[in-house]
């Protein structure tokens, strides 16, 4: 293995990324506002990305893309796009908004994000992905930071990766999240891409040995606290994705367990759920649907007795269109307290 041609930057480039120690990965369709509202519910810490919004919806589209409450902080913004001004110019929105951090999308294998050229594709161009950090930098003094894969299709060796994080960090980023698996952009769907190429955790150990002066989280195939903690006595970060969206329940160790504070109250199961019943009203009054709110809540009784009735019955009468909190309560009862 060769060693990469720059080994990090000076310690004067290090931007303090403690706060990052944990965070819940940007995941198409489900980490919206309503996920973020939950998952804060029962973590105070760790950091919440929202789903990948693309250049092109924010400059273009109807509706406020960018939009959170600031009971969701720290929030990052992921965007997804490879035109520079046009990325520059949605960080220049994201700061006005009091983001936390903006990343930039270089690991989704979607057929329709490479016809947009980026996503994981842009790991064969590491000097347009430097392009468009430098622009986004420009606008913005919040973190800049890179989620990427360790490859593309048989462009994986050690070598290809470094490339990309020199290239990035010439223009002063310092920060990366690796998704510790290659990507295949044709022959596998992004649901194989997520569980088909094999994990290497080792590369990504050996990125943060080789760049010391980088903030580098791991993401892919993290299940447990345990296995997060195991991962932070070799990285900085942890990125946690589907688990904490299935079983979510399990981030209220976060705070302790990753961060050392055990002051923050940790709610029981049906407290989490009440806790959200003010949100339910306030976004139901603003036009939402109890549904939309509601679904991200399934997985909160995960391996409890009583769990499956508990979304069964959320499942078949969340949909309704008179649907309201009474359906939460209902299905409350199936799980003992």
């Amino acid at each position: 293995m060769n060693k990469p041609l720059n080994k990090g930057s000076s310690p004067a480039n290090t931007v303090d990324t403690a706060f990052r120690r944990f965070s819940i990965a940007p995941m198409l369709d489900w980490t919206d506002r309503h996920c973020r509202t939950f998952h804060r519910k029962l973590t105070q810490h760790a950091v919440l990305y929202t789903e990948m919004i693309t250049t092109g919806a924010i400059i273009y589209g109807r509706g406020d893309y960018l939009h959170f409450g600031q009971h969701e902080q720290p929030v990052a913004l992921q965007l997804g796009g490879s035109d520079p001004a046009a990325l520059a110019l949605c960080a220049k929105q994201a700061d006005e908004r009091g983001y936390q951090e903006i990343n930039l999308n270089v690991g989704c294998p979607s057929d329709r994000v490479q016809n947009g050229r980026f996503g994981a594709c842009l790991m064969a161009e590491p000097n347009l992905v430097a392009q468009c950090v430098a622009a986004m930098k420009e606008q913005t003094n919040m973190p800049v930071t890179v989620k990427t894969r360790i490859g593309i299709d048989d462009q994986d060796s050690y070598e290809f990766l470094c490339a990309l994080i020199d290239a990035c960090i010439a223009v002063d980023c310092n920060d990366f999240i690796i998704h510790a698996r290659k990507a295949w952009l044709s022959g596998l769907s992004p649901k194989e891409n997520r569980d088909i190429p094999p994990l290497d955790y080792e590369r990504v150990y050996q990125l943060k040995k080789d760049y010391p002066q980088t903030h580098i989280s791991i993401n892919g195939g993290v299940k447990t606290i345990e296995q997060s903690l195991a991962h932070l006595q070799f990285i900085d970060g942890v990125m946690m994705g589907r688990e904490a969206y299935a079983n979510p329940y399990l981030l209220t160790q976060v705070d302790s367990a990753i961060y050392g504070d055990a002051s923050t109250p940790v709610l029981s199961r049906h407290q989490a759920v009440r806790a959200m019943y003010d949100y339910f009203e306030a976004e139901m009054t603003g036009g939402a649907s109890f549904w939309h709110v509601a679904r991200h809540m399934l997985g909160i009784f995960q391996g409890v007795p009583g769990g499956r009735a508990f979304r069964r019955h959320l499942s078949e009468n969340g949909h309704k269109k008179d649907a309201d909190i009474s359906v939460m309560e209902q299905a409350l009862g199936f799980v003992a307290e």
